[in-house]
């Protein structure tokens, strides 16, 4: 089959799922065309990703979240505002990305919660079958468990995840743990997706916690509590531009700039892992057997959620704060289950693989 992948640019988690699908088609003989990602003003698209999905990639404009840079968190005000000032470029973002779909013809779209996907299918209305891929989808799921209080943030959020699965033939619903599928639904739960450099660590257990944020502003958190702490060795990776790439703060606190190669070496080797609760980090550290931290970014729902079902599926502890005393206090409680997710990961290929062949047997018999 000739593929086609709508990725979401927004934060690492969606491109490094894209980059281990793309390895599982192509080990299974299947070609992965292109790659087109959203992306906007400020927002880089790491270079691993076009190293590693190994196919075309084009970019195109699509909304983005916009953080505050004073106070951490997300400034929601400017977020839907930039959403109405660029709508002319968003509208020229999907004409391009059907102008690419068109000539490229793909026998199937794989979006990874992209939010032009469900609009494209509405507006051009494809007939190319689009299968969407993302954790986000489980919170459609009715035995999600959400927090408490949460009734509207969740209408907003499962109302964000259908608007990128408008007319989709199936959602592929990525869990940290096994949960049964609702086909009544279109859900199917399947286990996380992680690049093969993941897979291949050897882990150790290194006398430093490394700390991993989406947005530099997070910072002023760790330092305050690593000058109460200076005992603690901390390595923290963030996306500070106007540093280098290694910002040495003192003796046992340096920043480094994001780069997946040294990340990946230092989360085998760090104590725990202390991130904001994107999903794809949570799953990378539950392999390796490492406790986590999970800390929502404020006003982030999503990751609260994640923070939520991550200590329920055993990942570790949430804070509301980069509190980093909270992880000390848990460590010693700590029951590894990385044993229990490496079981449910390695069951994935085949079950991607059952899901997404099975539209190209539909077309073969539809062409026949």
């Amino acid at each position: 089959m000739k593929i086609l992948f709508l990725v979401q640019g927004e934060g690492r988690g969606h491109l490094t799922q894209a980059i281990s699908m793309s390895q599982i088609l192509r080990k299974a003989g299947h070609e992965v065309a292109a790659a087109m990602v959203g992306v906007s003003p400020g927002r880089v698209i790491p270079a691993f990703f076009e190293e590693q999905v190994a196919a075309p990639v084009f970019h195109f404009s699509a909304p983005n979240i916009v953080y505050n840079s004073q106070v951490a968190g997300i400034n929601l005000k400017a977020t839907v505002y930039n959403l109405f000032k660029n709508h002319a470029e968003y509208l020229a973002g999907l004409r391009l990305i059907n102008n690419n779909i068109e000539e490229i013809k793909p026998d199937l779209i794989i979006s990874f919660y992209e939010t032009f996907s469900g609009l494209y299918n509405v507006l051009y209305r494809s007939k190319i079958p689009m299968i969407c891929i993302a954790h986000q989808y489980l919170l459609l799921h009715p035995r999600f468990i959400f927090p408490k209080n949460s009734s509207i943030n969740q209408l907003i959020i499962n109302f964000n995840s259908k608007l990128t699965s408008w007319l989709s033939a199936k959602r592929l619903a990525l869990s940290f743990r096994e949960i049964e599928s609702r086909n009544d639904l279109k859900i199917t739960v399947v286990p996380p997706l992680l690049r093969r450099e993941v897979v291949n660590m050897q882990a150790v257990s290194e006398d430093f916690f490394l700390v991993y944020m989406t947005h530099h502003s997070l910072s002023k958190q760790i330092i305050e509590w690593h000058l109460a702490h200076p005992e603690v060795r901390l390595h923290c990776f963030w996306d500070n531009a106007e540093v280098s790439d290694e910002f040495v703060f003192d003796e046992t606190l340096t920043f480094h700039r994001i780069n997946s190669k040294k990340y990946l070496q230092m989360l085998a080797s760090c104590k725990a892992l202390v991130t904001t609760a994107g999903f794809e980090s949570v799953c990378e550290a539950m392999y390796l057997g490492k406790p986590v931290m999970m800390v929502p970014v404020p006003n982030h729902f999503e990751q609260e959620c994640n923070a939520m079902d991550g200590v329920i599926s055993g990942a570790g502890v949430t804070s509301k704060t980069f509190d980093l005393s909270i992880m000390l206090d848990y460590l010693p409680k700590h029951m590894d289950q990385s044993q229990k997710f490496r079981s449910w990961y390695h069951r994935g290929e085949a079950m991607f693989l059952k899901e997404i062949e099975a539209f190209g047997k539909k077309n073969k018999a539809t062409v026949s």
